[in-house]
């Protein structure tokens, strides 16, 4: 006869402090991005659409590093959405706010 000791078989072998998914964070990334497109447009007018004319490949390359940030911001937070939403808000909106200015020559 062996010596085995039973073990309770687990349903779920995830700890519950590991996020499920990184889906919320990629879709808060890309309402980030989003909002943070707007923004031109409610300072300076319809004029931000002739400036976005001739610069629109800069602005579309940050869609997936914003969708990027937000699955890292959501991983590193542990999937919190309470603290994952306005800290991928606030560094998508510097990013772009920052591509901007440096087009713009401001």
């Amino acid at each position: 006869m062996q010596n085995v000791t039973p073990m309770l078989a687990r349903k779920d072998e995830r700890t519950p402090e590991e996020p499920r998914s990184s889906l919320p964070g990629g879709i808060i990334g890309f309402l980030s991005y989003w909002c943070a497109l707007a923004i031109p447009f409610l300072l300076y007018g319809s004029n931000t659409l002739f400036f976005f004319l001739y610069t629109w490949p800069f602005f579309l390359a940050l869609l997936p590093v914003s969708v990027l940030i937000g699955i890292v911001l959501s991983m590193a937070l542990r999937g919190n959405l309470l603290w994952t939403t306005p800290a991928t808000a606030l560094v998508v909106v510097c990013l772009f706010w920052l591509l901007f200015s440096f087009l713009s020559g401001w």
